[in-house]
């Protein structure tokens, strides 16, 4: 008689949500349809950092603090990429500036990514983006490592190109690719995962 060995391996659950505007990153405090509880009803799962109630796209949401940790304390380097819409169209010199790290209210601002793109194919927000006639406006990807209050927001103003509309597109390996707004996708993550 031969003697089976079962190892299971503890799986952190965790959630991939697309904020939609307006919508708060809390379960509660807000009202209707200006929470995560009206979205995703899912026990014991919190968000893991947080996204304005003016800005847009990937939220992640798990259950083991391990990771939750792992993917908001700046500390761990995770790689934030979002699609900015600002007002007029920037210049080499201010995505130099966004490169090198500008300098916010409170202290510099990490080095991030910074580069102009083609209008993105998102869905239409709701309520639309305020455009003025007399001022264009463009698309940058931006990348950044930490994750201060209205951080992207700043850095763009503190430029000279305010932003408009804000989506978070990309945590580390996660992307919204295939999520609509107000809809989520699970994925298992091994807690202690470490992702760059």
């Amino acid at each position: 008689m031969s003697l089976s060995l079962i190892v299971l391996v503890s799986m952190a659950r965790l959630i991939l949500f697309n904020k939609p505007f307006g919508v708060l990153s809390q379960f509660t405090g807000g009202g209707p349809g200006e929470t995560l509880a009206d979205f995703v009803k899912v026990p014991g799962v919190y968000p893991a950092g947080r996204l304005d109630k003016d800005s847009e796209g990937l939220l992640l949401l798990t259950d083991d603090g391990k990771l939750q940790a792992q993917i908001s304390a700046p500390r761990y380097n995770k790689e934030k990429t979002y699609l900015v819409q600002v007002e007029g169209v920037p210049t080499e010199a201010a995505l130099v500036q966004l490169r090198e790290g500008v300098v916010l209210k409170d202290g510099p601002a990490r080095p991030a990514k910074a580069k102009l793109i083609d209008p993105p194919e998102l869905w239409e927000r709701d309520p639309p983006v305020r455009f003025r006639r007399s001022v264009p406006d463009s698309w940058m990807a931006l990348t950044i490592t930490e994750g201060r209050n209205r951080q992207v927001r700043r850095m763009t103003a503190a430029v000279g190109f305010p932003t408009l509309r804000l989506v978070r597109w990309r945590i580390a390996d996660w992307t919204l690719e295939g999520i609509a707004p107000g809809q989520w996708r699970e994925v298992r993550a091994g807690i202690g995962t470490q992702r760059r």
